[in-house]
C-alpha cells in the first residue's frame, strides 16, 4: 500500500495499481458487504477492511489522499489505526489553500435494530458515546466517550486494536479475509481471556469500536459536527446512519469555519493532503 498527496477537493480515492489503477472512492455509496470490516465496491472491484485507514485519516484531519494498493484487503498492520497515524505524520500533512466544509447536522436522527442503536445528535464539535456488551468475562458491558479534538484520538483511540476469537477468525477466512493475521496484529479472545496480552488500554475493545465508527463515517465524504451515541452498533449500522444523513438533506447542512473554530472542531479549517507508503 502507499498514500500519496491528492489535490483538494479529490476525497479519499483508493487505486487499485494491480488493476490498472482502478479507482474506488471511499463514499457512501461504493459501501459493499459489511460484516466483519467495511468494505467498499465499484463495478465488481473490491477494497476490503478501509476503516482503520480512514479513521486514521479522520484522525488526522486529512481530507484528501490517494491510496494505491495491489491486494483487495489492506494491511491489518497491528490491528489498530496507530501505525498508519505514524506513517502520515512521518510523510508530513500539508495544508492546503480550499476551506474545509463540514456536514454540521441540524437535528437528531435515531436507528434502532433490536437492542441495538445508534444515533446523532446537533453539536458544534464532533464527539462519540459508545457502548458495548459482550458475553466474554474479559469484556462485558464497556462505555467510552470522547471529543475528538485537540489531540484527542491520537491519545485514546488510534491505538485500540481489533479483537476476535478462534472461532471469528475461521469464518473470516472461509470469506477470503484477514489472510495477514497473527497474533501480533488482533487481541485473541479464549473463553476464559486474552490468549495474547496485555491489552493497552483497561477498556481497549470499546476504544476500538469507537475506532471503527470513526473510519466508517468517514464515508459521510465530510468531516461531521455532531455527537454520535452508539450502543452494540456494528460496521452494518454505522454505514446504515451514512446512508440515513445523506439521502435526507433536510438533517444536515454544509459549512466552514473560520480558522479558530475550526481547530475546536477537529483539526483544520482548511484542507490537508498527506502521503506515505508501506
Amino acid at each position: 500500500m502507499r498514500l500519496l498527496p491528492a489535490p483538494p477537493g479529490t476525497g479519499i480515492v483508493f487505486h487499485r495499481v494491480d488493476l490498472d489503477g482502478f479507482p474506488v472512492e471511499a463514499i457512501s455509496r461504493n459501501v459493499a458487504r459489511v460484516s466483519y470490516a467495511t468494505s467498499l465496491m465499484k463495478k465488481g472491484v473490491l477494497i476490503s477492511t478501509t476503516e482503520h485507514l480512514l479513521s486514521a485519516f479522520v484522525g488526522l484531519g486529512v481530507d484528501n489522499a490517494i491510496v494505491e494498493l495491489d491486494n483487495l484487503e489492506l494491511p491489518i498492520l497491528d490491528g489498530s489505526a496507530l501505525p498508519f497515524v505514524e506513517l502520515i505524520q512521518k510523510a508530513g500533512i500539508r495544508k492546503q489553500r480550499r476551506p474545509r466544509k463540514y456536514l454540521k447536522i441540524l437535528r437528531e436522527v435515531e436507528m434502532r435494530e433490536g437492542n441495538k442503536v445508534i444515533s446523532v445528535y446537533p453539536a458544534h464539535s464532533y464527539s462519540v458515546s459508545y457502548s458495548i456488551n459482550f458475553p466474554h468475562p474479559l469484556i462485558g458491558k464497556e462505555t467510552f466517550q470522547v471529543e475528538l479534538s485537540n489531540g484527542n484520538y491520537l491519545r485514546n483511540i488510534a491505538g485500540a486494536r481489533t479483537f476476535g476469537s478462534r472461532e471469528d477468525e475461521k469464518a473470516m477466512r472461509n470469506m477470503g479475509l484477514i489472510r495477514g493475521a497473527s497474533r501480533e496484529n488482533c487481541i485473541v479472545l479464549t473463553r476464559e481471556g486474552i490468549e495474547n496480552g496485555p491489552l493497552r488500554f483497561s477498556d481497549e475493545f470499546v476504544r476500538h469500536k469507537v475506532l471503527d465508527l470513526v473510519g466508517d463515517l468517514a464515508l459521510l465524504g465530510r468531516p461531521i459536527l455532531g455527537k454520535i451515541v452508539a450502543d452494540r452498533a456494528g460496521h452494518a449500522m454505522h454505514t446504515a446512519l451514512v446512508s440515513r444523513i445523506l439521502r435526507d438533506k433536510t438533517l444536515w447542512e454544509e459549512v466552514t469555519l473560520s480558522e479558530e473554530d475550526g481547530h475546536a472542531a477537529t483539526y483544520y479549517s482548511s484542507q490537508a493532503a498527506a502521503g506515505s507508503s508501506l
